[in-house]
């Protein structure tokens, strides 16, 4: 599979959780990766409410497949770096970034020069199945 990129920019309005969610499918169902739209559903929708909530800025969204993965990345105005937390189990909130971790490959956040900051999450393009299960 060669190397691709889609980018598009969303205003700070609460709707654009749910474009994030569209442009997400649309372009992994195209290349052929329809097995990772969800994940990258939910992590492009918790990255881009995280966005909307703390950065209110409009913001960015790049998706980009090379050498086996898909990166998604989500660049907003705001400097301040996420800060992964440990909910308890009565705690609302503060569970974004645990399935982020959860579900994505790796992730990861970095501040450029502008200020601004980008907040990433990559998925594997090839499904290992795991060991082979004996039912006995």
């Amino acid at each position: 599979m060669s190397g691709w990129s889609h980018e598009l920019v969303f205003a700070p309005e609460p709707e654009s959780a749910s474009k994030v969610r569209d442009f997400v499918a649309e372009h992994l169902v195209a290349h052929g990766l329809a097995h990772l739209v969800e994940d990258a559903q939910l992590v492009g929708n918790e990255l881009a409410t995280n966005a909307l909530v703390h950065a209110q800025t409009a913001f960015t969204v790049t998706l980009t497949s090379m050498d086996g993965v898909v990166l998604l990345v989500i660049r907003d105005g705001s400097g301040s770096l996420p800060v992964r937390s440990s909910p308890r189990a009565t705690d609302v909130g503060g569970r974004g970034l645990v399935l982020v971790e959860m579900l994505s490959h790796e992730w990861g956040a970095s501040r450029d020069d502008s200020g601004s900051k980008s907040v990433w999450a990559s998925f594997a393009t090839h499904v290992d199945p795991g060991p082979a299960r004996t039912w006995t």
